[in-house]
């Protein structure tokens, strides 16, 4: 083998060396951020832990941009079918919660008063039970912003959260509705079968914040109490998803969405 060719080939092993070394490092996930087991119990991040997000400016349906708050270690990716009216979104991330956010955030900037609804379907019936595709008005894009925010769960749970101020950890009310013998699935009438919302929705009316329902296409309803949050204008409005994974992707689809620029027009 000639100088040359032996130069040439040791250099393309230390590159691919280098390459697979780097990417191996950006696919680490912290222990933190590691989905909860019963072997394993996730806890909030570091409070010095942030990562900017990574914003695209490019139009997408009703949107005026999207953004990978948080800057999952894989990044995520979305698209709309005007036809179907449906928004594919694809992301990882350890969670939305604690006292930063990892997830793919569809938006809009707003003022004043909103109105935010969409149904919500999970392709893949198997994928992590906490993933979650949200509704949410956010002060900013960064990690750790106050926001507002209603969710429907991959094991169906549906809360109102909200981080009460930048860097702090967020706050919810959690809703899980099951039935016995009503819904198919249960191995007995006694058992008991998780019930999946078809639409959620969120309302901005002032500083109140309400969630509303729609478990199986009746009209949306007031569910819970609202909750109070000062934001300023203009902030940001819109949907996103988090696969609970933070090197692992996921897909939801939300579809005829809802969103007008004045309270009680959920729908």
């Amino acid at each position: 083998m000639s100088k040359n060719i032996f130069n040439g080939l040791l250099s393309v092993f230390i590159l691919c060396s280098l390459t697979n070394i780097i990417s191996a490092q950006t696919v680490v996930v912290p222990d933190w951020a590691l989905p909860a087991s019963a072997t394993h119990k996730q806890v909030s991040p570091p409070p010095d832990f942030h990562r900017p997000a990574v914003t695209s400016l490019t139009t997408i349906g009703i949107f005026e941009g999207q953004s990978d708050i948080g800057a999952a270690l894989v990044p995520g990716s979305s698209s709309y079918d005007a036809t179907t009216k449906q928004y594919t979104i694809t992301s990882a991330g350890y969670n939305v919660w604690y006292v930063r956010d990892e997830f793919r955030y569809l938006w809009k900037k707003m003022s004043g008063d909103v109105s935010l609804a969409a149904d919500i379907d999970y392709p893949d019936t198997s994928g992590y039970g906490d993933r979650k595709a949200v509704l949410v008005i956010r002060q900013s894009l960064d990690d750790d912003s106050k926001q507002a925010l209603v969710a429907l769960h991959g094991a169906g749970m549906i809360h109102l959260a909200w981080r009460p101020e930048k860097g702090e950890r967020v706050k919810d009310m959690e809703y899980r509705i099951g039935s016995r013998g009503a819904l198919p699935g249960g191995s007995s009438p006694d058992a008991l079968v998780t019930a999946h919302a078809k639409r959620i929705g969120i309302e901005k009316h002032g500083d109140s914040f309400t969630l509303y329902v729609s478990m199986d296409g009746e009209p949306m309803h007031q569910f819970g109490a609202p909750i109070q949050l000062h934001i300023d204008g203009p902030f940001y409005a819109g949907i996103g998803f988090c696969s609970h994974l933070a090197d692992k992707t996921d897909t939801a689809i939300l579809s005829n969405v809802v969103l007008v620029n004045s309270a009680g027009k959920v729908h």
